[in-house]
């Protein structure tokens, strides 16, 4: 479809869009929000090559992590300010092209410093798309089709995550590290400019408030420091690090003082006050707790998979490709179950299913084929879009229709911040298990010395009889520990999935005309 048929598509202004129109910008819309998330993990599998392309060391190189992830985390809460200062439309439109922008000079960077600056601003950029594709998503699908608009925007935000160290091992192994960032171009300029054609007609009224110029500094200060915080404690030692404590307290004053002169500014550059809504409040306790433990799951597996297992990046996304797949696949029908049944009992049913999938996988060993790894991962994505399609929908009918952009902004951004907390919680805890197991097996391990004995008597030299028994060891260690915290994240699911009867059953459905009044 070229421009001018959209151009003529979308010449009356006041019109809603209908037909294909409506379909278009509903891909263009999820489409933003895929690239968003895409990039959380993309780069996760590419560090090494990043590293060595640019002359860094591994660790230097997941600051290209960190960097994203810093920007990302700081500009999701502010979009309900943003969108009230500027139009909702407007910044979408110019996040989605700054974007693709600093995708390319990512692409382009030939040192780690450019990379890591361009990564910062692409954060900014990638941080508004998330929030604002779900709400315009709800503004321009008419009442009835309300739950399809969320059913594909909560499909493209559970995917993404999932295809990132796909697309990522993929592109390093066939092509090279700057084609992680190059895929982002198209969809960004092309969804820009056709954003702008269809959207446009939505613009509302702005309200130039004062700037809340304390308030963003303090949101900047605790934000930054704690995700730093997250991202390197695993790295050195946590809180043995004085660097560690000092960003913890950091992040611990600026974070109290934030909440406190947020609650009383009068413009405040967060609205916090949406927390009032119960309901919003048990959902979004809900998706940070369930999304934390499914993040788990996604960052331990490919660890798992690749460190330990001799699976490469490739093979590993692969066997973890089938949860994406059967949540693609069951969502519409989720999406149209949620208008018609209680989405509190949608919810728990698929948090209990996420958390039995995980319990099934906790008598995993490492004899195990790749259809027996993910099998168990397909089954995971059957429940995913009966968690995250209903609790998206009940925690915006929860709040006033001039709120939902705040409450899109801060429910976007608290199940960011969920993720990185279950990352360094989940690396952490399976390196300490790892070695906890290892340091109780040896003494457990050929306690009679016949493997030791087998072992010379085939003619292996004494230094490899001890290195064979310590790789057995090892594998076991870490067999140990992964299926130790499947059984910790399994449980998790239980608890988040008893938060939901916390919140009322909603009085009323999501409004998507009044998406951002």
């Amino acid at each position: 479809m070229d421009a001018a048929t959209v151009s003529t598509a979308v010449a009356d202004e006041n019109a809603p869009l209908a037909g294909g129109m409506l379909w278009l910008a509903a891909i263009i819309l999820a489409a933003a929000n895929f690239i968003a998330v895409l990039n959380m993990t993309i780069a996760n599998v590419a560090v090494p090559n990043i590293a060595g392309s640019l002359g860094a060391t591994v660790s230097q190189g997941t600051w290209v992590i960190t960097s994203y992830a810093v920007g990302e985390a700081i500009t999701v809460p502010l979009t309900g300010w943003l969108s009230a200062r500027y139009g909702a439309v407007r910044v979408f439109v110019g996040a989605m092209v700054l974007f693709g922008f600093f995708s390319l000079v990512s692409g382009l960077a030939n040192s780690l410093g450019l990379l890591v600056a361009a990564r910062i601003f692409q954060g900014f950029s990638g941080g508004p798309l998330m929030p604002l594709s779900q709400t315009l998503l709800m503004r321009i699908f008419p009442k009835e089709k309300t739950a399809a608009a969320i059913g594909l925007w909560s499909m493209t935000t559970l995917i993404a995550p999932v295809l990132g160290p796909i697309l990522g091992g993929y592109f390093c192994d066939e092509y090279s590290w700057s084609w992680i960032f190059y895929i982002n171009l198209p969809i960004a300029f092309t969804g820009g400019f056709f954003a702008w054609q269809l959207l446009k007609r939505y613009s509302e009224p702005l309200v130039r408030n004062p700037i809340d110029r304390v308030g963003l500094a303090l949101l900047i200060v605790w934000v930054a420091t704690l995700q730093l915080m997250l991202d390197e404690g695993k790295d050195l030692d946590w809180f043995a690090s004085t660097k560690i404590v000092t960003l913890a307290i950091i992040a611990a004053i600026a974070f109290a003082a934030f909440i406190i002169w947020e609650l009383y500014e009068e413009h405040p550059v967060v609205d916090l006050k949406v927390f009032r809504h119960r309901g919003f409040s048990a959902c979004v306790l809900t998706i940070s707790l369930a999304f934390a433990a499914f993040f788990g799951v996604s960052v331990l597996t490919p660890l798992w998979l690749q460190n330990f297992m001799g699976y490469t990046a490739t093979q590993a996304g692969l066997a973890t490709a089938g949860t994406g797949l059967a949540a693609f696949f069951i969502a519409p029908l989720v999406a149209q179950m949620a208008t018609r049944v209680d989405a509190r009992k949608l919810v728990f049913g698929g948090v209990i299913w996420l958390g039995l999938d995980t319990l099934w996988r906790t008598v995993a060993n490492t004899d195990m084929t790749f259809w027996n790894i993910a099998v168990p991962l397909v089954f995971l994505g059957f429940g995913l879009p009966f968690f995250f399609i209903p609790t998206t929908g009940l925690a915006l009918a929860s709040v006033e229709e001039r709120e939902m952009d705040s409450a899109a902004g801060l429910m976007n951004f608290l199940r960011t911040l969920s993720g990185a907390f279950a990352t360094s919680c989940v690396t952490t805890v399976w390196a300490n298990q790892i070695t906890r197991n290892h340091a109780e097996l040896v003494g457990l391990t050929d306690s009679d010395q016949g493997v030791a004995t087998m072992l010379t008597a085939s003619g292996a030299p004494g230094e490899a009889v001890t290195q064979v028994i310590d790789y057995m060891i090892t594998g076991q260690s870490v067999m140990l520990a992964t299926n130790q915290l499947m059984w910790a994240i399994g449980i998790a699911f239980f608890i988040a999935a008893s938060v939901i009867w916390i919140a009322p059953r909603p009085s009323r459905v999501v409004d998507p005309s009044a998406g951002g009044h």
